[in-house]
């Protein structure tokens, strides 16, 4: 709802004095902004915007909405949060993607891919996660090792080990994200 809220009154209501030149009409930029910002991918927005005879690429789109500096809020408040890392094969290269994962709806909430694993890293994914939502009521769900489980315990997390159940969501898009990068 807080989304929605940022939306609420004119077209007004938000300045597009970012722009050094206008390629398109501001009406035409400003519509582009709200969809996107009240929830619309950036290709259904692009598919609004052609229907009203705007042609733009979904790059455009997120340039407008980064610019303006109208990013979607974050602020989830989950009930359980699915925490997990995993190993990525990039050609030569190995990076570890910190991935936590609202079970209830399969939600990506915070994303870091690091070049090693360690527990500085572990830390600052898990209070980025914290700054991004409100996610310390939440039980954080893991069957990751233990440093995974002492980085929750240092930053004050309730964490749960756990394998199945809940979890599974988290795996889905962890094979999902391996499958399409191999």
């Amino acid at each position: 709802m807080p989304e929605i809220a940022r939306l609420i009154g004119g077209s007004d209501c938000f300045e597009l004095d970012f722009l050094e030149r206008a390629a398109a009409p501001e009406s035409a930029m400003k519509l582009g902004i709200r969809l996107h910002l009240a929830g619309l991918s950036l290709s259904d927005t692009v598919s609004i915007l052609d229907r009203s005879g705007i042609e733009r690429r979904r790059t455009t789109v997120h340039n407008w909405v980064q610019k303006a500096g109208l990013q979607p809020l974050n602020g989830a408040s989950p009930d359980h949060v699915a925490v997990d890392e995993t190993v990525i094969q990039l050609d030569d290269e190995r990076f570890w993607l910190y991935t936590a994962v609202d079970p209830a709806t399969n939600r990506l909430l915070h994303v870091k891919l690091a070049p090693t694993r360690n527990q500085a890293i572990t830390e600052m994914f898990l209070a980025e996660l914290r700054d991004k939502h409100l996610v310390d009521d939440a039980v954080s769900l893991v069957d990751s090792p233990l440093w995974m489980q002492a980085a929750l315990h240092r930053r004050g997390f309730d964490y749960r080990y756990e394998t199945h159940g809940n979890r599974n969501g988290i795996e889905r898009i962890f094979r999902e994200l391996k499958r399409r990068t191999n």
